[in-house]
C-alpha cells in the first residue's frame, strides 16, 4: 500500500567548500526516507538546513544574517498553522555548538559535520520537544557507516568524499578543530559508491578531502585509489581536491602522467610566496620546495593546468613578503586561483599573532594579486583557441540549442548542439577564450544512441 502522506519540503543552503556540497547531498539522502523532498525556496519549507562553513568570519556572519530571515519565515508559517524546523549543520555548528541556539533561539537543531546521519532522530526529538537537539561529537566511521548506500544524483558529475579532517594545523585555519583528525574511508566503500554513481550515469567524479592527497585508506594511497577508480566502467574522468604540497608524493605525480582518466588540472594551494609567512602559517613547505614540486608535476604531465589558494595580509606580512607572493605567481603561471584577505578566526594561533595588517593594506594587496591572477587566467583561456578539446557535456545551455560542458582543465565550455549529447564526451574546437569560459563548436555531430 502506498502512502498518501504529502511530501515534506526540505531546503538546504550550502556554504563553503565542495565537501559541504557532498555533505548536503548526503543529508538529502538521509532525510528522503522520512518523506522530505527538496525545494529551492525556503519560504514555507518544513525543514530548513544551513550547511555552514567556518573558514572566514564573513561566512559565519552570513549564517546569522540568514537565520534572522528564516526566523521570520518560521513565524509566518506558525501563524498559518504550520511548523518549520531550522537546523544549522557543518563547521559553524561544530565550532560554536550551543552558542548558536543561544544567539538565535529559533534554531531547533545543531548538527556537526560528523553527525548529520543522526538528523532523523534529532528531528524526531525536536518534534517531541525533548532532547537537546545538539549533535556534534561523532566519528567519521559512524557517519559513513550510517549513510544509505544509494545516492540520489541528477547529473553526469558527482563529488565523492574519500578523506576528512586535517592534522596540519595551519595557524590560520579552524578545520582541525571543526572536522577533527585526518581519517580516510576504506577503498572498498569508495569504489562501491563510485560504481553506484557510474550505474546512474555519472561520467566524472571529484574526490574530496580536507587533505585529499593524504588519503591512506588503500595501500598505495591516493594514487592507488585513482588507478582503481579508473578501471570502473563508465567513470571516464577523475579529479581531486584539496591537496597539500607536503602530501604530493611521487606515486601520485606519476599517476598524472600515466592514468588517462585523471584530468590535467590540479588545485595545489601554496597560500603565500614568502618563506617567513609560510613558516608563520605552519605550512611546512617553502616557496622553493613548492616551485620544484610544480616542476616535477609538469614534467610528468606537461599540459597540467595549475590552480591555487592565496591569503594576503597574514600577520607580519610586509611589502617584500607580498612581493614574494607576486613573484611566485608570475613563475608558476596559474590557470585559475582563489585569493582572500586574511580573516581572524577565534581560537586559531594566528588570531593572537602580533603584526595584524591594516584592512586598507589588505584590500590594496588583494587587488594587485587579483589583477595578476585574472590576467593569467584570461591568457590561459585565450591560448585554448584553435585547439580541439574533449568536452564532457553536462547540461543544456541557457538558450535553445546551446550546450554547456567542461574541458579537461575544468573550464566551462559553451557550444551549440543537440540535447542528446548531454552525458557524452565530444571533441570541440575552441573558437574563443574568455576570462571565465570558452566558446567552441562541435567537430562532428554524434547521432542519438
Amino acid at each position: 500500500m502506498t502512502s498518501s502522506a504529502p511530501v515534506k519540503r526540505l531546503y538546504i543552503k550550502t556554504y563553503g567548500c565542495q565537501m559541504n556540497v557532498y555533505d548536503s547531498e548526503r543529508m538529502a539522502d538521509v532525510l528522503r526516507p522520512l518523506g522530505y523532498g527538496m525545494t529551492d525556496d525556503p519560504e514555507g519549507a518544513d525543514l530548513v538546513v544551513l550547511n555552514t562553513c567556518h573558514i572566514r568570519e564573513k561566512a559565519t556572519e552570513k549564517v546569522y544574517s540568514e537565520l534572522g530571515q528564516i526566523k521570520r519565515m518560521k513565524a509566518r508559517k506558525a501563524e498559518a498553522g504550520g511548523q518549520m524546523t531550522i537546523a544549522v549543520a557543518g563547521c559553524v555548528a561544530q565550532a560554536e555548538g550551543a552558542e548558536i541556539i543561544k544567539r538565535q533561539p529559533a534554531v531547533d537543531l545543531v548538527v556537526g559535520p560528523q553527525a548529520y546521519h543522526q538528523m532523523p532522530e534529532l528531528i524526531a526529538r525536536a518534534h517531541r520537544a525533548k532532547g537537546e537537539g545538539l549533535a556534534a561529537e561523532f566519528s567519521p566511521e559512524e557517519k559513513f557507516d550510517a549513510l544509505p548506500e544509494a545516492r540520489h544524483v541528477t547529473g553526469v558529475t558527482a563529488f565523492l568524499t574519500v578523506q576528512e579532517g586535517c592534522d596540519k594545523f595551519c595557524t590560520f585555519c579552524v578545520v582541525p578543530y571543526t572536522r577533527g583528525a585526518e581519517w580516510s574511508r576504506p577503498a572498498e566503500a569508495i569504489l562501491a559508491e563510485a560504481r553506484g554513481l557510474a550505474e546512474k550515469g555519472v561520467r566524472e567524479v571529484t574526490l574530496l578531502g580536507q587533505n585529499v592527497n593524504a588519503y591512506d585508506g588503500a595501500e598505495g594511497g591516493l594514487a592507488a585509489l585513482v588507478r582503481a577508480l579508473a578501471k570502473i566502467d563508465g567513470i571516464d574522468r577523475i579529479r581531486y581536491t584539496t591537496s597539500h604540497p607536503r602530501d604530493m608524493d611521487e606515486a601520485l605525480i606519476a599517476a598524472h602522467g600515466e592514468v588517462e582518466e585523471l584530468m590535467p588540472y590540479l588545485h595545489l594551494p601554496v597560500q603565500a610566496g614568502s618563506d617567513k609567512i609560510l613558516k608563520a602559517m605552519n605550512r611546512d613547505h617553502t616557496a622553493e620546495s613548492y616551485l620544484r614540486l610544480v616542476e616535477r608535476i609538469r614534467a610528468a604531465r606537461p599540459d597540467m593546468a595549475m590552480s591555487c589558494d592565496f591569503i594576503v595580509g597574514f600577520p607580519g606580512e610586509r611589502e617584500k613578503d607580498f612581493q614574494a607572493t607576486l613573484d611566485l605567481v608570475a613563475e608558476v603561471n596559474y590557470a585559475s586561483a582563489f585569493s582572500f584577505k586574511y580573516s581572524r578566526r577565534p581560537g586559531t594561533p594566528a588570531s593572537a599573532m602580533p603584526g595584524q595588517v591594516d584592512e586598507a593594506v589588505k584590500e590594496e594587496r588583494l587587488a594587485r594579486l587579483n589583477a595578476l591572477l585574472s590576467q593569467q587566467q584570461q591568457a590561459f583561456n585565450e591560448a585554448q583557441a584553435g585547439k580541439v578539446l574533449p568536452v564532457l557535456i553536462e547540461k543544456p545551455g541557457r538558450r535553445e540549442g546551446q550546450l554547456g560542458g567542461r574541458s579537461p582543465y575544468l573550464q566551462p565550455v559553451h557550444l551549440d548542439g543537440p540535447d542528446h549529447l548531454v552525458g557524452e564526451i565530444v571533441p570541440v574546437r575552441i573558437v574563443t577564450g574568455h576570462k571565465g569560459s570558452l566558446t567552441g563548436e562541435l567537430v562532428q555531430a554524434l547521432e542519438p544512441a
